[in-house]
């Protein structure tokens, strides 16, 4: 793990906390000033009505499923570890680790591990022993306002936005995807780029993204997805939409 200076950036987001995940790294090169942005994406549901943005308290149901990796290729079988109350979340290579309530405030959050391994973390069932077992881990809360749940994941998502521009060799991630399913749920996420296709200081165009991280929004709930999955562009849009839609 190491820690990244991103004052620059998330001096204009109101005090930014950071994240943990699953990678080591070596020191990286300083943060843009701005997001790269791919075109954002509507996607109604097919043949149905519009999901409705959640207004109610966050529970177990409104955390992404296991069956949705099933869904794209995932034969493992995966194991579902829940818990609640503040903890480390998403990728801590980008801007550190502090907990999710150091970051944002607020009331305790929803943490669901999805892995392939019986061997958990001792002191966070959510996160498999080996980075190989862990399909996917998902943090959410209710931020008891569609406005304020609207600024966490901006303050998230900017959290992550130095890691879309790293040396050559370095791991990075893609530009920003957004996905505007209905009024108040959107999700925007990035994709993962190894070192090896990273020749020019960011994700390269004609390659796939293998897994990467969401932030997500459904009126007052909000959320934070990381993938560890090697997942290609069409799957993760799928698994992010599931993800936004149910929270």
């Amino acid at each position: 793990m190491r820690a990244r200076s991103a004052t620059a950036v998330l001096a204009a987001a109101v005090g930014l906390g950071l994240v943990t995940g699953r990678f080591v790294l070596p020191a990286h090169s300083p943060a843009p000033s701005a997001p790269s942005t791919a075109p954002s994406t509507s996607l109604p549901g097919a043949g149905s009505a519009l999901p409705k943005a959640a207004t109610g308290p966050l529970t177990e149901q409104n955390l992404l499923a296991a069956a949705e990796f099933e869904a794209v290729g995932i034969s493992q079988h995966i194991y579902v570890r829940d818990r609640v109350g503040d903890g480390t979340y998403a990728n801590a290579a980008c801007a550190g680790e502090k907990t999710l309530g150091e970051t944002l405030g607020g009331p305790g959050a929803h943490f669901r591990g999805l892995v392939t391994t019986t061997q958990t973390d001792p002191t966070d069932p959510t996160l498999a022993v080996g980075s190989g077992g862990q399909v996917a881990r998902e943090v959410a809360a209710d931020a008891l306002s569609q406005a304020l749940a609207q600024n966490y994941t901006e303050r998230l998502l900017l959290e992550e936005v130095p890691c879309q521009d790293e040396p050559a060799g370095h791991w990075v991630y893609g530009p920003t995807r957004t996905l505007d399913v209905a009024p108040g749920i959107a999700a925007s996420w990035m994709g993962t780029y190894q070192g090896a296709l990273n020749t020019a200081g960011a994700a390269p165009k004609d390659k796939e993204p293998c897994g990467g991280i969401a932030v997500l929004r459904s009126g007052t709930h909000y959320a934070f997805l990381q993938v560890n999955a090697c997942l290609d562009t069409a799957a993760m849009t799928r698994i992010v939409r599931a993800a936004v839609v149910r929270l």
